[in-house]
């Protein structure tokens, strides 16, 4: 087969799309043929270096996939060769097969097709699990979101606005804002020229913001904290802005705050199957009725790849980019 490969790390151009040996599912995995994959920043860090898989996956990028079953390993249940399916991974979604634990599989969604599908497992399964199992949202709450017109942004909001929350969206500029009015956001502040902490407040009459989503990290940790509502949670799922930073824990006292880090790609299987399962009964209804959708910006061939990781690194996009095969 052929995939994307990492022979150096570096920018773009170190995506190489070579012949490589087919993989063979294990015990307990399926082998999907691709159809799909998309751009995670995730994989433009794994291409810089930064991000290594974990012990024993794939070592070509790409978090997530779609396509059709075309082997069961041994002890594979519930699912047959020919099903169409998209998949959480940790890792060799930019390939023509992807071998999956079948905890991780996925139907595509009733009313979409292959290649949107290939646009939802990562962001379903980041969102559910961290605003919704570990931060317990909640129907009347306010959730802020950072980069409200990323992929897990635009996600995020649609969910949010699903099960009855008023959502507060960051995004740079005009059209981005636009663009999460259009999904539902509530309050909408342009990073560029607002401060999210004033604006949280003015919209909240004081109270503050009772889940954020941060995409951000340390540049935002204390500004997240001080947005926070009494018994806020902040939710921290990416490190776009530093990995260190100082807290006045006193701040975190006062308000009863919590703060939870958490990704996806290096828990265990059975965690992962946990959060896909429940993503399933939860997300999935929403998407096959209509009420949430992926928000897919364009899509490119595989090949294209680099192309791909310049335009996300540049920000240019809404939602996501999505690599056809």
């Amino acid at each position: 087969m052929r995939a994307i490969t990492i022979p150096e790390p570096g920018g773009p151009e170190a995506l190489v799309w070579a012949d490589v040996p087919d993989p063979t599912p294990a015990e307990g995995e399926v082998l999907i043929e691709v159809v799909a994959s998309a751009v995670n920043r995730a994989d433009l860090l794994q291409r810089q270096g930064f991000y290594d898989p974990p012990p024993g996956s794939s070592l070509y990028p790409g978090l997530e996939c779609s396509g059709r079953i075309i082997e069961l390993g041994p002890g594979v249940h519930g699912w047959a060769v020919g099903d169409e399916v998209c998949a959480l991974l940790s890792g060799g979604g930019y390939a023509e097969k992807v071998a999956v634990p079948a905890g991780q599989l996925l139907p595509v969604p009733d009313g979409l097709d292959l290649v949107s599908a290939a646009a939802l497992p990562e962001v379903t399964c980041t969102v559910w699990s961290n605003v919704f199992m570990i931060a317990h949202l909640r129907p009347g709450e306010t959730l802020l979101v950072h980069g409200g017109a990323s992929g897990i942004g635009t996600m995020a909001i649609q969910l949010a606005k699903a099960v009855g929350v008023r959502v507060a969206v960051t995004a740079g500029g005009p059209e981005k804002l636009a663009r999460c009015a259009e999904l539902g956001a509530d309050i909408l502040i342009d990073y560029r020229e607002q401060d999210f902490v004033q604006e949280i407040r003015k919209a909240t009459d004081g109270k503050g913001a009772d889940v954020i989503l941060d995409i951000i990290g340390a540049k935002y940790l204390q500004r997240n904290v001080k947005a926070l509502a009494v018994s806020g949670r902040l939710a921290i799922i990416g490190l776009q802005g530093g990995v260190k930073a100082e807290l006045n824990l006193a701040a975190l006292m006062a308000k009863r705050a919590a703060i939870t880090g958490a990704g996806l790609r290096a828990r265990p299987l059975n965690e992962k199957a946990a959060i896909v399962a429940a993503v399933r009964e939860h997300v999935w209804p929403l998407i096959s009725n209509g009420q949430v959708r992926p928000i897919v910006d364009r899509t490119l061939p595989l090949a294209e790849a680099a192309e791909a990781h310049r335009i996300v690194e540049a920000s240019t996009h809404i939602g996501k980019v999505v690599l056809t095969v």
